[in-house]
């Protein structure tokens, strides 16, 4: 893939948060939502690639456009490309902390086609030896690990959490050796990537969240050496049905961060509003402001874009 992939991805994403201006705040997360992925969309028409969604909206029948197996872009490269075009649609329309828009942009066939259902995960950071984390491990005992690995106390380790009741027992574990905690409303691939930064102060992430969610922070993890592992969590027979016609037939299977992307691969996310690692959309006097990350597996860089947009916010739904 060209570096100039890289400033078409950061454009994609910058153009599904603008189009989510107006909904911040508004409690309608379905309309914010809807922005997002229309704007995604079109600004994937002027993009140099021959790209197929193998993670978007949902299935053909379920999603108007970005759905899964969708054709995108102008022609060229073959690509698979995996959106989640407003990550944290509730954090949008309450104007909470977090929501971003996200992509992320590989070879053909390298990226898990990770069905629409729930996925254990646990990632950390760079710096770290290989096998540092195991999802067959406690939480305490992947906690230990990390503290030994960064020669610190436990009670320096710093967990993120989504903040859901079915995450009782990693909670008590992790607090049984004395780790803390950041919790998070919404969001896991903002989750995931905290533990990129070191100055967002968080070590790691664990809970259950959305599959193809994993495989999108598995992207922006990868550019910097962290590790990361998922397990498919099945509720139902569709589960299986759906991981079935995907061939994940190992229903056990622990994905690592290769498994989920297989080569290289570039992640970028806007922020909407403000989150720990990304700025949100910031109005001015003579216009606005975004900020977008970038994660390029190929060379390992992290990329702040800062852009202003020297136009009123007021004249871009009128």
């Amino acid at each position: 893939m060209e570096h100039s992939l890289i400033i078409h991805a950061a454009n994609i994403t910058t153009q599904a948060a603008i189009a989510c201006i107006d909904w911040v705040g508004r409690g309608d997360k379905n309309a914010a939502d809807g922005a997002a992925t229309d704007a995604m969309r079109s600004a994937f028409n002027h993009v140099p690639v021959s790209g197929v969604v193998v993670i978007g909206e949902g299935e053909m029948d379920e999603a108007p456009m970005l759905y899964i197996g969708e054709q995108v872009g102008s022609d060229g490269y073959g690509v698979d490309i995996a959106v989640d075009p407003l990550e944290g649609t509730k954090l949008c329309a309450d104007n909470a902390a977090g929501a971003m828009t996200t992509l992320a942009i590989a070879p053909r066939g390298t990226l898990l086609h990770a069905p629409d259902m729930y996925m254990d995960k646990i990632a950390v950071g760079a710096g770290h030896a290989d096998g540092v984390i195991d999802l067959d491990k406690t939480p305490a005992e992947n906690v230990l690990s990390v503290a030994k690995s960064k020669g610190v106390s436990p009670k320096d380790i710093n967990v993120c959490i989504l903040d859901r009741p079915r995450h009782k027992d990693i909670i008590d574990s992790v607090r049984s050796v004395g780790a803390k905690i950041t919790f998070i409303t919404d969001g896991d691939v903002g989750g995931v990537i905290n533990t990129v930064q070191p100055d967002t102060g968080i070590d790691m992430y664990i809970g259950r969240g959305g599959a193809p969610e994993g495989v999108l922070a598995a992207a922006a993890l990868k550019a910097v050496g962290g590790q990361m592992q998922g397990r498919l969590f099945f509720e139902d027979d569709n589960d299986y049905k759906r991981a079935d016609a995907l061939g994940l037939t190992d229903y056990h299977q622990k994905f690592n961060i290769n498994d989920m992307v297989r080569s290289h691969a570039i992640f970028s996310a806007t922020g909407v509003t403000t989150g720990t690692m990304i700025q949100g959309i910031v109005k001015n006097a003579h216009g606005f402001q975004t900020q977008t990350f970038i994660a390029d597996t190929m060379t390992g860089n992290i990329q702040y874009i800062n852009t202003h947009h020297a136009r009123k916010i007021e004249a871009l739904t009128s």
